[in-house]
């Protein structure tokens, strides 16, 4: 046997075909293999160490997870495995999710209560779980930006019954700020959609936020950066979190792991998915932020949250 660093150091020097026929002696290592497996897309393998990671430490919901979703891959394909929406409601809307944009929503209504009146952008509004409790009678503009059509529908119908003057825009920001050149908001929030664009992407759309907003308020969560997609201490703290993140979730435990949870979890391994976020240290947005020539720059705890400690950043 051996322990993950002789297996991600045979793994890096001579490939999967070093590794393949490797023996496990610990759950940890069988579910290590797993995951180099399903990086190369030898789904069956994957699967047969995932199942045997979870003999080793039956108590173990990551590796339980783990080897139910590797089977499924292996019965209906990668393709007939997807993010589906029941699974992602009640993942957004269930366990640390609720504390977490309770506290967001709390801390944007506070920042809208300090102007008498409020112009208001809203970059990836989603559906609204963390803009709708924070509104404020205050608002006399409020423009949102969503690429997600559905989700921007269900933010829209709940606008629609109080009376706010708002306007949506279904795209990216992107888009958005190559149609949008005059325009300027007193505050421009952007709650968890910013990691979706690619860092060299960014600095431009720090500068656009910087000239056309008089604030800017961003929630980040604080997550740590690896060199290698198989790092041994990677593999080990994305572990750790989703044994944490899956343990809140009772009532709806299958429907989120297997709908949501392990899809993520799985894609954070994956060579040949394209990548959907771009989650770093909260220095490096704050750093990013300042070079765009915010002046002022905080950043402070949010909440404790099960992924990582969820940070709001307020920049002026």
């Amino acid at each position: 046997t051996m322990p993950l660093s002789d297996l991600w150091q045979r793994y890096r020097t001579q490939g999967y075909a070093a590794v393949r026929d490797a023996s496990c002696e610990t759950a940890l290592a069988c579910f290590y293999l797993a995951l180099l497996a399903h990086g190369e897309e030898d789904y069956p393998r994957a699967a047969a160490w995932a199942r045997q990671a979870s003999r080793r430490e039956p108590g173990s919901r990551v590796y339980e997870q783990g080897a139910a979703y590797l089977d499924r891959v292996v019965a209906q394909g990668k393709a007939g495995v997807y993010v589906d929406g029941e699974a992602f409601a009640a993942f957004i809307r269930g366990g640390g999710n609720v504390g977490l944009y309770d506290a967001i929503s709390v801390a944007l209504h506070q920042v809208y209560e300090e102007y008498e009146t409020l112009s208001l952008l809203d970059v990836g509004v989603g559906d609204g779980l963390a803009l709708l409790p924070a509104l404020t009678s205050n608002i006399i503009r409020l423009d949102l930006v969503e690429p997600s059509g559905a989700m921007l529908q269900h933010t829209t119908a709940a606008l629609d019954k109080i009376p706010v003057n708002y306007r949506a825009f279904q795209g990216t920001i992107q888009e958005f700020m190559r149609l949008e050149n005059g325009q300027e908001w007193d505050v421009i929030q952007a709650t968890w959609s910013l990691q979706s664009i690619p860092p060299a992407e960014r600095p431009a759309i720090f500068g656009w936020l910087r000239a056309h907003g008089q604030r800017t308020v961003i929630a980040e969560f604080d997550v740590p950066e690896f060199d290698s997609l198989y790092a041994p201490e990677r593999v080990q703290t994305i572990l750790d979190r989703y044994w944490n993140g899956l343990a809140e979730y009772t009532d709806d435990a299958n429907l989120v792991a297997q709908g949501f949870l392990m899809p993520v979890m799985f894609g954070c391994f994956d060579r040949t998915a394209e990548r959907t976020n771009y989650e770093n240290r909260i220095q490096t947005w704050v750093d990013g932020l300042r070079a765009a020539g915010f002046e002022q720059v905080e950043a402070r705890l949010l909440y404790p949250y099960w992924w990582a400690d969820a940070y709001v950043i307020d920049a002026r």
